[in-house]
């Protein structure tokens, strides 16, 4: 199948300019930079006039909840609203049932992906206190890295031992693979929820969240984190950074660097007044000037990428308040259309926003031809409209867990059509669900 995608303006490596794409089977062939066409005849053409033609995004962060959750959502379910969203690619995290700690759980859900996903996959090996052994016997050009949970939100995935923390940052180094951790301080938080509990009950209202899951219980873990990262010289990626106190510890162009994710730039803590517990994730949405900073942080390069940790729960568990509710909302379908409406907003640029949500989590972790719009790149395109409102209602939801932070909300731009590996996966609203992604390869 040979396409060609005609009278878009075309955003990629910091450019933006009027011009073509062809894509023959699952690669961009041509890129054309001008107002003429390429000659040649085509089994399909798209017109993307009024519309912004960008590489596909890549969430380095969600969780799809299969295998063992999938009450929850499902491969298929959330790649399908991935796919809505246009992200074609995703970094998927190990706190799923079993746990993807050892090499057996690792292949199994590789297996899942390949059978499941709309869009093109990869999965995190977990860390625990006591797997680092196995990591030798990871292939590195099939997992995006290692992810290490160094805060509570995920039972017994934490890693609190000293000694095994060490270690797990000597083998990341001697493996040369990305350390993705979570950052918060256990001890800080169990501290604070106690004295909440002590004054409000058994499950304080969810506008304390953010205080029992602290700025201090972000600082200290991922202090220490970055302490061991430069002893180590291992390769560090701070997941969901929330505070202004945190970006210090991040110098533009060091081996350390950090995530930002779609709920910590849009809402601050003013918004559980209305949202509730529909917001409530870790680490928690924390103040205005939190935000402020996040917002600054993605134009001066203390923040790398621009991720989901797209978290789906059923409605009945997302009930209560900051002891009780479960944390973790369903974002990856409409993380590009929100980052747009901060581009209007001259939050960044647009160019900006492709390299934070594409070329960035490829660079990062090596991904292998994605991420770019590139001649001899695989296809993964999204073209999104400007100045196209919409209204988000419960139906449009894709995740299996179908309720949304954002239900009610206008956005202002539109996700038009989707391309996975040269395959129009989603189309105007219309889905393709024979379309299967294919599984990301990193360090060639």
């Amino acid at each position: 199948m040979k396409t060609l995608i005609k009278n878009g303006t075309i955003v990629n490596e910091g450019k933006t300019f009027r011009g073509y794409l062809v894509v023959d089977g699952e690669q961009i062939t041509h890129i054309y930079n001008g107002e003429e066409a390429p000659r040649g005849s085509f089994d399909k053409t798209v017109d993307a006039s009024g519309c912004f033609v960008m590489p596909g995004v890549i969430d380095d962060h969600v969780h799809f909840r299969e295998p063992g959750l999938t009450a929850k959502a499902d491969i298929e379910s959330e790649s399908r609203a991935a796919a809505f969203g246009g992200v074609t690619s995703y970094f998927d995290m190990p706190n799923t049932v079993p746990q993807t700690t050892t090499l057996e759980a690792l292949a199994d859900k590789t297996a899942l992906g390949s059978q499941k996903s709309h869009v093109n996959y990869a999965f995190f090996y977990g860390a625990t206190n006591d797997n680092v052994e196995s990591f030798s016997q990871l292939d590195r050009h099939r997992i995006p890295g290692i992810k290490l949970f160094m805060g509570s939100s995920t039972g017994n995935m934490l890693v609190d031992k000293a000694e095994s923390l060490r270690r797990i940052f000597q083998a990341a180094h001697d493996l040369d693979l990305p350390l993705m951790a979570h950052c918060e301080d256990t001890d800080i938080i169990n501290s604070n929820m106690a004295a909440f509990k002590k004054r409000y009950g058994d499950d304080p209202a969810v506008e304390f969240h953010p205080a029992v899951r602290s700025e201090q219980a972000c600082y200290e873990s991922s202090r220490l984190a970055v302490q061991l990262a430069h002893e180590y010289d291992t390769r560090l990626h701070i997941a969901h950074v929330t505070t202004a106190r945190e970006l210090d510890l991040f110098t533009p162009g060091s081996s350390v660097t950090g995530e930002a994710v779609i709920a910590h730039l849009y809402f601050t803590e003013a918004d559980y007044a209305t949202k509730k517990a529909l917001i409530k994730c870790n680490p928690a949405i924390k103040t205005l000037s939190d935000r402020t900073a996040l917002r600054k942080a993605l134009t001066d390069g203390r923040i790398a990428t621009i991720g989901t940790d797209h978290a789906p729960h059923e409605w009945k568990d997302k009930q209560g308040g900051c002891a009780k509710a479960a944390s973790g909302m369903p974002m990856v379908q409409f993380s590009l259309v929100t980052m747009l409406e901060l581009v209007d907003e001259g939050v960044l640029t647009l160019e900006r926003m492709v390299e934070l949500m594409a070329h960035q989590p490829a660079r990062l972790f090596e991904v292998q031809k994605r991420g770019f719009l590139r001649e001899g790149y695989q296809a993964d395109i999204v073209i999104v409209r400007p100045h196209a409102p919409w209204t988000l209602t419960r139906d449009q939801i894709q995740s299996k867990s179908r309720w949304s932070p954002m239900e009610g909300h206008e956005f202002q731009w539109r996700v038009e059509q989707t391309f996975c590996n040269g395959r129009l996966v989603y189309d105007k609203g219309a889905f393709d669900a024979s379309v299967k992604g294919q599984p990301i390869l990193f360090r060639s």
